[in-house]
């Protein structure tokens, strides 16, 4: 009699065998190659959610398999846990956020326990913890004496609600990211770290990642936002004044017929104030503050009734106008309008009636509708610049304005140093003392960690820190005088941009062991999500160049690979009332969404990115608890490339465990009711194993390329054929331990289960990845030609009909394309079946 599938009993027990046995412990000493998977670090904030399983589950199966290739793995797993959530939760549960981020911890750990992920917990580390924040407070000192580290008076982004500076990456359309509070400006002297210094390599080896996304570099280049233009003198008219522009189209000065300047402009002193002036200027300040001023924006000036000269063009006069879209903090916080070629410069010059002038046409002279932002063309009613190209005419304007000493060439960036001085407790302190005598003074690092004080209060308003009655209080070790600490503490991104190099040596002394770390990096593959673009990713690339250049190692990026998961959703549901509900809340019935203990009718709203603001989330606790840990990541794999958005179903998990049960059935009855092999169809059986191996071939391609949603429908197929025929009983055995072993990276619990019911001693999970027998892969055969950039460099026979995949596959054992595709960014690659690969690079 066939057993059921108890789920619960053989995830269990599996799950105790794994800790027992200390398997996924990383072998130190093993000469294997190394492969390093990192997902993103965990907050510790109470429970983990389903887009934590899928990204976990994505870097799971990533290990594991790379682990059956026979690599040397780590896979580690820690918490980020510092941050105003766990101050917030201490102040509205009167807990302290050490307790709180403790038990959060334990009960995180559990889930991930439970869903049979393959962490070397010996390298867990927990950044709230002096043990880990002494080292970054350490790498600080460094980073001073280094003059990447400095203190400045400056405008920040205050958030009234978590009174804390936030950082521009943590500002989102003028809110807190956190809280979502509008943010304030104030003026503040804070600490920054000097990324600025690192813009144009940051910027320039983006090239050099050609395994991560194209969206995340093209993100990361508009961020740092590389500008190259001109700075030019206008000299104000009838004044013995100049303003200094900045221009990235300074080919076009000739079509200027204003100049804007910014409300914070020096200029702006020599306008005689008026109610006009000083409201248009409290409303510009009010954008600022507020994040509004972007593309957007309607476009509104206020006319100085001053003009400058233009410098190219005799007698010309250019009104000058105060505008809410120009900001100091870029450039130089003034700029030349130029409106035949420039939206913004449009939109202001058709409201307030000012002259609009084409310098700029196409080459085959046709009419063109203004603006006309292209840079294609040649210059027109430019006097000296006339009938060159635009990239001719930046040439010879940058000569001239150089020659008459009224400009020169000038490159800016968008990209700000980052401000990492925080005014809370839950957070890294900053090594730095203050005496009256011998000024700001960094901590000895004999004496670190400065360590947070236990006995703490949240009652009072401001920084707990500095309302703390003795912990600020110290002696100056170089004058022995009385002095007191900094008491802000770090930015949390400071602690998230180096953990991925604490986890491959967790010394004592130091941060880490040189030699052991540059054996581990960069990380082969990091998992993330694409929100982390900016924030997170560009911050740990700085550090990595910072803590190069310190001689903490030598390495130039952090991650090789990068891999970013898309979004889990659902539908969304409201009563009629226009209130929230979630999922538990309603059943179907007749094609409508019905409202539990009532009849009724729910509203259908979109599929969107789950929320718990919307609440339509699931609680992945819950749902392992009915289906097992194997259906939740089979399913989570198994529905869509993990890159894109998933769409969560009953159905698909449904189904999920229907396959999982369905197969532990068919191995109980193999291995419990074996027949005997009678008139065994060994042509049909030859045929079976050419399938297989193509089998084994096509999993292992859609592995290495991460379409892990592919794999598993081809094993699924497996599967269906060994379900719907019979087998000799040895063919049959052969293809389940291959199947087993193909699905043990996304099921590891009933994998070893089954495994271990075929008579298998040895844990799956170390056994070797199945190798297709390439004389079995062999079908009618098809002459492609390979192109780059559609010149034929290659020819490659192929299976008839092979996929994309596949195909790309076997194109890399083809030496004599490495000089072309080495180093080099893949644009785009048309794939034509039986007929061309071309890579357009």
């Amino acid at each position: 009699m066939t057993e059921n599938f108890n789920h619960i009993k053989i995830e269990k027990k599996w799950q105790k065998i794994w800790d027992d046995s200390q398997l996924y412990k990383t072998d130190e000493n093993s000469d294997k190659q190394k492969y390093y998977v990192l997902e993103m670090f965990l907050y510790p904030s109470g429970n983990i959610h389903m887009g934590h399983v899928r990204n976990y589950a994505i870097g799971d199966a990533i290990a594991r398999y790379k682990k059956a290739q026979g690599f040397n793995i780590l896979h580690p797993m820690g918490w980020d846990a510092f941050g105003l959530p766990a101050e917030n939760a201490a102040i509205q549960h009167k807990l302290h956020p050490n307790d709180w981020t403790i038990k959060n911890i334990e009960g995180m750990k559990a889930q991930l326990n439970s869903l049979g992920f393959s962490y070397d917990w010996s390298r867990e580390i927990n950044t709230s913890q002096p043990d880990y924040y002494k080292h970054e407070q350490a790498m600080f000192i460094d980073f001073l004496d280094a003059g990447l580290a400095y203190q400045k008076e400056s405008i920040v982004n205050w958030d009234p609600v978590d009174c804390t500076v936030l950082a521009n990456e943590q500002v989102v359309d003028g809110k807190g990211w956190r809280s979502g509070a509008k943010i304030q400006k104030k003026k503040l002297k804070q600490w920054f770290l000097k990324i600025t210094k690192y813009a144009d390599e940051l910027l320039n080896d983006l090239d050099n990642l050609p395994n991560w996304p194209d969206k995340v570099k093209i993100m990361q280049k508009n961020w740092i936002g590389k500008s190259s233009g001109a700075e030019i003198n206008f000299k104000v008219h009838n004044l013995n004044e100049k303003i200094l522009v900045f221009s990235t189209r300074p080919e076009t000065i000739f079509g200027a017929t204003f100049i804007c300047i910014s409300h914070d402009h020096e200029f702006v002193k020599n306008i005689p104030d008026s109610d006009a002036k000083t409201q248009f200027i409290k409303q510009c300040k009010s954008d600022s503050e507020s994040g509004n001023i972007d593309e957007c924006i309607e476009k509104n000036g206020f006319f100085t009734e001053c003009y400058v000269d233009h410098p190219y063009i005799k007698d010309k006069k250019l009104p000058i106008f105060i505008a809410n879209y120009v900001i100091s903090d870029y450039g130089t916080g003034a700029v030349f309008g130029c409106p035949a070629h420039d939206e913004r410069d449009y939109e202001f010059a058709t409201k307030y009636d000012l002259e609009i002038l084409q310098v700029l046409a196409n080459t085959n002279n046709s009419e063109i509708l203004l603006p006309y932002t292209d840079t294609l063309g040649k210059i027109i009613n430019s006097d000296f610049l006339d009938n060159l190209t635009t990239e001719d005419a930046k040439i010879k304007i940058l000569e001239k304005l150089k020659l008459d000493n009224i400009g020169k060439t000038k490159i800016t960036f968008r990209l700000k140093d980052w401000g990492v001085s925080r005014q809370r407790y839950w957070g890294c302190p900053i090594p730095i003392i203050y005496c009256k005598k011998c000024g700001v003074v960094p901590e000895l690092k004999e004496h670190l960690p400065i360590s947070l004080p236990q006995d703490i209060s949240f009652e009072n308003k401001g920084n707990p820190l500095d309302n703390h009655p003795t912990w600020k209080n110290v002696k100056c070790h170089k004058c022995g005088g009385d002095a007191n600490r900094e008491t802000d503490t770090f930015d949390t991104f400071f602690e998230s941009s180096w953990y991925f190099a604490r986890f491959c040596s967790l010394e004592k002394q130091i941060a880490f062991d040189k030699k052991v770390v540059e054996k581990w990096l960069p990380v082969n593959q990091y998992i993330g999500g694409i929100e982390h673009a900016i924030l997170h990713l560009l911050y740990t690339r700085f550090f990595t160049k910072a803590l190069r250049d310190c001689k903490y190692f030598d390495i130039d990026e952090p991650f090789i690979g990068l891999l970013t998961q898309g979004m889990i959703c659902h539908k969304t549901f409201k009563d009629a009332s226009n209130n929230w509900l979630s999922p538990d809340q309603v059943f179907k019935k007749d094609d409508k969404w019905i409202i539990k203990g009532s009849n009724e009718v729910a509203q259908d709203g979109r599929i969107e990115k789950m929320s718990k603001s919307k609440k339509n989330t699931i609680d992945p606790s819950d749902i392992i608890k009915k289906y097992g840990a194997d259906s939740v990541r089979l399913f989570l794999l198994s529905d869509s490339p993990p890159t894109r958005d998933l769409e969560w179903s009953d159905e698909g998990i449904e189904g999920s465990y229907r396959y999982l049960n369905s197969l532990y059935k068919f191995v109980q009855n193999f291995v419990t009711n074996k027949r005997e092999d009678f008139n065994i169809d060994g042509e049909k059986e030859n045929k079976f194993r050419r399938f297989l191996h193509q089998i084994i071939h096509s999993v292992t391609v859609n592995l290495e390329n991460f379409t892990f949603n592919k794999a598993i429908a081809q094993i699924r197929t497996l599967t269906n054929e060994l379900f719907a025929n019979n087998y000799s009983n040895n063919i049959t055995e052969e293809s389940l331990i291959i199947l087993i072993k193909m699905l043990s990276i996304f099921t590891p619990h009933i994998a070893e289960e089954l495994y271990s019911m075929l008579g298998k001693n040895s844990t799956v999970y170390v056994d070797h990845w199945p190798v297709a027998n390439q004389n079995l892969l062999i079908n009618e055969l098809v002459k492609v030609t390979i192109q780059i950039n559609g010149k034929t460099r290659a020819f490659i026979d192929l299976p008839l009909d092979c996929e994309k995949e596949d195909a790309l596959h076997r194109v890399k054992s083809i030496k004599t394309l490495d000089k072309y595709l080495f180093n080099v960014s893949i644009k785009k690659l048309i794939y034509i079946k039986n007929r061309i690969i071309n890579f357009v690079v």
